[in-house]
C-alpha cells in the first residue's frame, strides 16, 4: 500500500481546479462538524452539497446512530437516499466524498458513474465488486490503527481499487481516534484533522477540470 503518513508530496503547483461535490455524513448524521467541512470546502472555491440522509436526526455516539441507520431501513435504504440527492448534480461530473459510513457510500456512487471526477475518502472505504473499473483519483484518510478500517481490510481495499484502475493515494494518521476531523467527538485530533484537510484541499485543486 502506497502510505504517506499524512505528509503532502512536493508537485508542481498550477491554477486551482475548482470541484463539485457531494459530501455525504457519517452515521452520527449531519452534525455541525460536517457543516464546517463543507465551509472550509467552499472558502477554496468549490461548490458543495451535504445531503441530510437521516431527516435532521443526529447523534453523538456510533451505536446510536447506527441503530438509526437501521430503523430507516438499513445500508440499501442509505444507498437509495444518496443516489437520490447525487442523481440531479451528476451529469456536471461530481467529486463524490464522505465521511466514515459516508464514504462508503460516496464511493459505491463514484465507481458507478462514469463521469465522476473524484472520491474523497475520510475515515471510511467500502467493499468492492470484482468487476470494478474506475480511473478516477482516489484519496483516502484513516487513523492508524482504526477499528472499523483494519490493517487487513485496507491492504485489501488499495489492491482491489489498483486492479480497478484508480489512482490512489492513502494518508494514515497514527494515535488519531477513528473520527478525529469531528471537533466535538472524544476522537478528535487538531492536528491530524489540519494535516487531512490541507491535503484534501490540494487533492482536490489538482484534479482535472
Amino acid at each position: 500500500m502506497r502510505d504517506h503518513g499524512g505528509v503532502p508530496a512536493l508537485s508542481c503547483r498550477r491554477t486551482p481546479t475548482v470541484a463539485q461535490i457531494v459530501l455525504f455524513h457519517s452515521a452520527l448524521g449531519l452534525r455541525s462538524a460536517v457543516n464546517a467541512a463543507a465551509d472550509r470546502l467552499r472558502a477554496a472555491g468549490h461548490t458543495v452539497h451535504t445531503p441530510d440522509l437521516y431527516d435532521g436526526r443526529t447523534f453523538d455516539d456510533i451505536e446510536a446512530g447506527l441503530a438509526y441507520q437501521e430503523e430507516v431501513g438499513g445500508s440499501e435504504e442509505l444507498l437509495r437516499r444518496a443516489v437520490t440527492a447525487a442523481a440531479p448534480l451528476s451529469d456536471g461530473g461530481l467529486v463524490y466524498a464522505g465521511f466514515s459510513l459516508g464514504g462508503s457510500l460516496a464511493q459505491n456512487l463514484a465507481l458507478a458513474d462514469d463521469k465522476a471526477r473524484g472520491l474523497l475518502l475520510l475515515h471510511g472505504t467500502s467493499d468492492l465488486r470484482e468487476d470494478a473499473a474506475t480511473e478516477i483519483p482516489v484519496q483516502l484518510h484513516v487513523a492508524e490503527p482504526d477499528p472499523f478500517e483494519t490493517e487487513d481490510w485496507l491492504n485489501a481495499w488499495y489492491l482491489g481499487m489498483r486492479r480497478a484502475g484508480a489512482d490512489v493515494e492513502v494518508h494514515r494518521y497514527r494515535g488519531a481516534g477513528h473520527l478525529f476531523t469531528d471537533t466535538e467527538l472524544a476522537d478528535y485530533d487538531a492536528e491530524a484533522a489540519e494535516r487531512a484537510w490541507a491535503i484534501a484541499l490540494d487533492f482536490l485543486g489538482e484534479l482535472d477540470s
